[in-house]
């Protein structure tokens, strides 16, 4: 068996330009881990569900080599937990404090990361940019929370790229290990998320798309710090 059910994932609406826009082929391990992770940031698997194998091997239609793949993988992110003799789930919510000090290291490396992304652009990587704007930007036609999931996944990484961009591989390394943004998406399903953020990236692609670095930075800034404000709310709910 090796067509998934539930169809292609965010990064397949993404356009080339380099591996994460969809440059290299996309194997099937590829399409059952973006279903499961998007599935997992539209709650639709909710924190601490348990996850059966055997079950994703009847909703997907694919054997279960790649979905245990995509849930070592998923593992390795923090966004799946798997138990002795129990087997997967998903992983519990962050703590408001784990929210709030994601917020603390974005506010101080991705500003710094957008500003040098913004010196370093070239004509092949505004192209490249340019394409998962619009990948964001596209209006989906898929149900609401999927296209949520979706959306989040884009977002990941439209901010991945940027570090990328910085050519500072400890400070991409060091935003990637937040794995803040797949989290965040998890907290609160609404479409003001996306929204906004549509509008804010835009800001940061523009000044990127004209190397100002000064811009990028302040723009990078105000989007992080609005996030946080659009957040804030739901870090009550969690201990």
């Amino acid at each position: 068996m090796t067509t998934l059910s539930l169809g292609s994932t965010a990064a397949s609406s993404a356009a080339p330009g380099g591996p994460r826009l969809g440059e290299r082929v996309r194997s099937l391990g590829d399409e059952v881990y973006e279903t499961l992770l998007s599935q997992l940031i539209s709650l639709k698997i909710a924190p601490g569900m348990r996850i059966a194998v055997d079950a994703l091997v009847r909703e997907l239609g694919v054997s279960q080599t790649p979905i245990r793949a995509a849930l070592i993988r998923l593992e390795t992110e923090g966004l799946v937990v798997k138990t002795h003799h129990v087997g997967y789930s998903a992983a519990p919510m962050p703590s408001r404090r784990r929210f709030e000090q994601m917020y603390e290291l974005r506010l101080q490396l991705e500003p710094f990361g957008a500003s040098l992304a913004a010196q370093r652009m070239t004509d092949a990587s505004r192209q490249q940019l340019a394409a998962l704007s619009a990948a964001m930007s596209a209006p989906s036609a898929d149900d609401a929370r999927v296209a949520y999931g979706k959306f989040a996944v884009l977002d990941a990484q439209f901010h991945s790229w940027i570090a990328e961009q910085s050519g500072n591989e400890l400070l991409a390394e060091a935003l990637a290990r937040l794995y803040a943004h797949t989290h965040l998406f998890r907290l609160r399903f609404h479409s003001r998320v996306t929204e906004e953020a549509v509008t804010e990236h835009a800001r940061i692609v523009q000044a990127l798309d004209r190397r100002d670095a000064d811009g990028a930075q302040a723009a990078m800034r105000d989007h992080i710090l609005r996030s946080r404000e659009r957040m804030a709310p739901f870090f009550e709910m969690l201990d």
